[in-house]
């Protein structure tokens, strides 16, 4: 059975459009019994709880049907964080050993509302064998672009996770006025970065602001010389005008300056900090404050339509959010 290392290169390239922080949400499931369907959407780890029992049974973490004895089979149906291409599903069982579903399937509609009954749905990912207590991984087709996904388990059982790894594709004829380029619903992604000790990386582009600490990102206590960093995909080619950097809940611990280069990238690269290396400074090291919200807009220098940006800690610490406001460059590849 692969694994994740197996699609670390997918997985890096692309978000969890299933997350239920960026919107992602189930609209409709045919049962819910011994654990409720939101709990699969969840962006934590599952987690096992020793002796926990609830009025229906033992305590899962994840979504789980009764036993099914009429026939048939059990489904969700859930409305993604937005359009979106897809390109790996992970059904993951974990901590669910004599009760998974041994087989799975997926199927993907776009639709402006909601699904109906004279919905269209394409299959994905047909009829696939799942094993207990592990990650399932499937490779999707690249082509298309989805709304809603209906997951199918036969004929019950339970899903810890549901985490299907694409790229939001906004309309960006739509915008008008100034947008954030890197959010992760406009389909900025963070690609690498030096450490995430405490927090991830990706935590950085998403909506609202922090919940704590956790939800952000965090490296580790820097003991030798050097900077911790991060790479930023904008979701398109923009001209970059606000910058905004929140340390929300980031008190003894936010970073003593932050500074920023930006480049207009035309391909991949397997090295981004040493290419990065090479940017212009879009803005110089600036303090600053513990859980609180700084924009910079006059401090940012003029580099015209970038697709890339580097954000520096000095020399280290902890960010809730970064905020790139700018317009979408028209005409730009």
């Amino acid at each position: 059975m692969a694994t994740a290392s197996d699609h670390a290169d997918l997985i890096k390239r692309h978000i969890n459009v299933a997350d239920e922080r960026l919107g992602a949400v189930a609209l409709s499931v045919s049962d819910e019994f011994f654990a409720p369907v939101t709990r699969m959407l969840s962006a934590s780890e599952p987690e096992w709880r020793a002796g926990v029992y609830d009025e229906n049974g033992k305590w899962m973490d994840g979504w789980e049907t009764r036993r099914r004895r009429t026939g048939g089979h059990d489904h969700c149906i859930l409305r993604l964080a937005g359009p979106s291409t897809l390109a790996l599903v992970d059904l993951d069982t974990r901590y669910f050993t004599g009760n998974y579903p041994p087989f799975g399937s997926l199927h993907g509609a776009r639709v402006a509302g909601s699904p109906d009954e004279q919905t269209t749905w394409t299959e994905l990912l047909p009829r696939s064998p799942l094993a207990g207590d592990q990650h399932n991984f499937f490779e999707l087709p690249t082509a298309g672009v989805w709304t809603h996904l209906k997951l199918n388990i036969y004929p019950d059982g339970g899903i810890a996770r549901f985490r299907v790894y694409g790229t939001l594709q906004p309309d960006w004829s739509l915008a008008d006025g100034s947008v954030d380029l890197v959010a992760a619903l406009n389909g900025g992604r963070a690609l690498a970065c030096s450490d995430e000790h405490y927090g991830a990386m990706g935590n950085l582009l998403l909506p609202g602001r922090g919940r704590s600490m956790g939800d952000g990102w965090e490296t580790r206590r820097r003991r030798g010389p050097g900077f911790d960093w991060v790479i930023l995909a904008l979701g398109t080619v923009g001209h970059i005008e606000c910058a905004e950097i929140d340390t929300a809940h980031f008190k003894g611990n936010y970073p003593h300056q932050v500074s920023m280069h930006a480049a207009l990238v035309r391909e991949r690269t397997a090295d981004w900090y040493g290419d990065s290396l090479h940017w212009p400074v879009l803005l110089e090291p600036e303090l600053l404050s513990a859980d609180c919200v700084l924009r910079y807009r006059v401090q940012l220098h003029e580099l015209g339509p970038v697709s890339h940006v580097r954000v520096n800690m000095h020399p280290d610490g902890g960010l809730s959010r970064v905020r790139l406001f700018g317009r979408p460059e028209r005409g730009v590849p």
